[in-house]
């Protein structure tokens, strides 16, 4: 089993509840933080001093309170940790359920494994645990599975999800070219954008930009 794990999650019930399911598989040495930041201080100590964190466990969501941060999610210290540490493994422990976000962590993020915060949590951490430790194979619980068979989640990308947000933010559609440019997404040019956002309307069926922003908060896309 791992000997050395660090937790991201800034509830302290959590904390606790987690640091409990790695003591009863006797892992020996548990750390948790419970801002990003200190997260990957964390890690690049531990690198400095050749004694590395085997896993990190993390939430997605952080509060945010006084106090000002670099990397405020889980996928924004997800990311900055594997661009100095590749090879470590990750469990994302969170109440996310939408498909596309679930799904690209596995796809853009290579994270190891996923289990959702509710009644039966801590057992099925155990599980991811054990599985992530034995094997490289990805761990998702049994009532998750679908989101990899799910149409919806193959047919839209991550591109698609950006779209969408930032409509549902109040960018008009004949801008989006040039928050696009600003945020260096591509493609950002004025015709992709409007028969990318064309498409979408077709395939949701939806009448309108508004439409279409409803529809994607009702499957849970944004």
């Amino acid at each position: 089993m791992f000997s050395k794990v660090l937790v991201a999650e800034d509830l302290d019930s959590i904390n606790i509840a987690v640091a409990t399911t790695l003591d009863e598989l006797n892992i020996v040495e548990v750390d948790s933080v419970k801002y990003c930041d200190d997260a990957l201080l964390k890690i690049k100590k531990a690198l400095n001093d050749n004694e590395p964190y085997q896993l990190l466990i993390t939430d997605l969501s952080f509060i945010e309170d006084f106090r000002p941060n670099q990397l405020n999610s889980g996928e924004e210290l997800i990311t900055a940790v594997k661009k100095i540490q590749p090879n470590i493994k990750v469990i994302v422990f969170s109440v996310e359920e939408k498909p596309v976000r679930i799904k690209s962590l596995f796809e853009n993020q290579n994270i190891n494994a996923f289990v959702l915060k509710g009644r039966n949590s801590l057992p099925e951490l155990k599980k991811a645990l054990k599985k992530v430790f034995e094997s490289d194979e990805k761990y998702i619980a049994a009532n998750l599975a679908y989101i990899f068979q799910d149409k919806i989640t193959h047919q839209i990308d991550d591109y698609d999800i950006q779209l969408i947000q930032h409509l549902a933010l109040g960018v008009a559609q004949d801008k989006m070219d040039i928050t696009f440019k600003k945020l260096g997404i591509e493609p950002n040019s004025k015709s992709t954008i409007e028969k990318r956002i064309g498409k979408l309307k077709d395939y949701f069926k939806a009448n309108n930009t508004v439409h279409l922003i409803a529809i994607a908060k009702d499957l849970g896309l944004i």
